[in-house]
């Protein structure tokens, strides 16, 4: 199959040192990581040892200085490769938000250490469970005492908790009832996970189907130091903002790489599968579905690229990240209905790691942002249409 390297930003050196590494933690690693239901540490260590999860802090603080593009290869190629990047992509777009609206001295304080591997930035508190993606009404609250906030409230679908040591807390610091635009008044601060856990948030983990370590939050008047306040307060949600369009564009590029996953597995497959004296490749039927499946993974990369090119020049690039995120998942999963409808019987056994695969993929339908949020987004922000909800 034609190898993803028709654009300028396709970074061959990293896509091959990405995938040496990855050959080190074969399918029979991620299975077995899956079937515990595990983390898969030796290989987030290992990516961290080798300066990956650095990509997106700038040189002077020990990082790799590069850009979101490159972090985007950098997860597809995890993907393509077999692997999980839901693992470890967190340290990408939270480390935006850090980097971009935080003070010089937190810079300082935390950035050489998250480089060197001695702290991970692996999660972000953002989703309610009554408000899910109306963040703007989230009733998480931060009260200013003296020198410190006040934490109370929940949060839900939250990830990595239990494998990182620090946490973006996104929390309302003035009631909604007091702010002209629903979009002020919300702050981000930057938790320091082992001390809120002895203090006041209680973690509550959430087995799914996937296996994705994600968890409910709870605080109950947890104090957090004002200085962990990032950036302005009540200007949070655009600087959030700078994380979740990272994030999108970043789960397209993992998306993508599942793709590539799915749709060289199964034309492997098709090739050497005789049913009735010939190849099942052979036959239209099959044929197509992967092609169809293809055509649309090489439009959602070149999608991924405008929106990654955008976020590194510093424009807005909203409705990139969301359509990229649109058009990847999707063409994902049908890549994915492809390899297991033509796998058979096969394609439900593990040892072909498609059914895990196709798990893994299938979340990116729901999160981080529905399909039908997109499509609402567009509608109103980029084709002027009335706003529907």
């Amino acid at each position: 199959m034609p190898d993803s390297t028709t654009d300028p930003y396709a970074h061959q050196d990293i896509r091959e040192a990405v995938r040496a590494l990855c050959a080190r933690f074969p399918a029979e690693y991620h299975r077995k990581v899956d079937e515990a239901r595990a983390y898969p540490d030796e290989f987030v260590e290992a990516l961290t040892s080798a300066g990956w999860m650095a990509a997106l802090i700038p040189e002077d603080y020990g990082g790799s200085g590069l850009g979101l593009t490159e972090a985007s290869v950098i997860m597809e190629e995890i993907n393509r490769a077999g692997g999980n990047s839901g693992a470890c992509h967190g340290q990408m777009y939270n480390m935006t938000t850090l980097v971009r609206h935080g003070s010089e001295e937190q810079r300082q304080k935390y950035l050489p250490r998250i480089a060197s591997g001695a702290l991970r930035l692996q999660s972000m508190a953002v989703t309610e469970p009554t408000t899910g993606t109306d963040t703007t009404r989230l009733k998480t609250t931060a009260v200013r005492k003296g020198d410190r906030y006040v934490i109370n409230g929940q949060k839900v679908w939250i990830s990595r908790v239990q494998h990182s040591d620090l946490m973006i807390l996104l929390a309302r610091t003035t009631p909604l009832a007091e702010v002209k635009r629903k979009s002020e008044g919300l702050s981000i601060f930057l938790v320091d996970i082992k001390q809120a856990i002895a203090s006041g948030m209680t973690v509550r983990p959430i087995l799914n189907m996937v296996n994705h370590e994600t968890n409910e939050l709870f605080f109950d008047n947890l104090e957090i130091p004002a200085e962990n306040l990032i950036g302005e307060e009540g200007m949070g949600f655009r600087y959030i903002m700078t994380g979740l369009n990272a994030e999108r564009t970043l789960i397209a590029a993992e998306c993508i790489g599942d793709g590539y996953w799915f749709t060289e597995k199964i034309c492997g497959y098709v090739r050497e599968r005789r049913v009735f004296d010939r190849p099942i490749g052979q036959n239209q039927g099959v044929q197509f579905p992967i092609a169809e499946a293809f055509i649309e993974l090489e439009a959602a990369n070149l999608m991924r690229f405008e929106a990654c090119r955008r976020y590194d020049a510093g424009q807005d690039c909203g409705a990139q990240a969301n359509m990229a995120k649109y058009l990847a998942a999707k063409a994902s999963w049908e890549a994915a209905n492809a390899c297991l409808q033509f796998h058979g019987g096969f394609g439900f056994a593990s040892e072909y790691d498609v059914e895990r695969k196709f798990r893994e993929t299938r979340l990116y339908q729901v999160a981080p942002i529905s399909t039908n949020l997109i499509l609402s987004y567009v509608a109103e922000h980029v084709l002027d249409l009335p706003r529907s909800f």
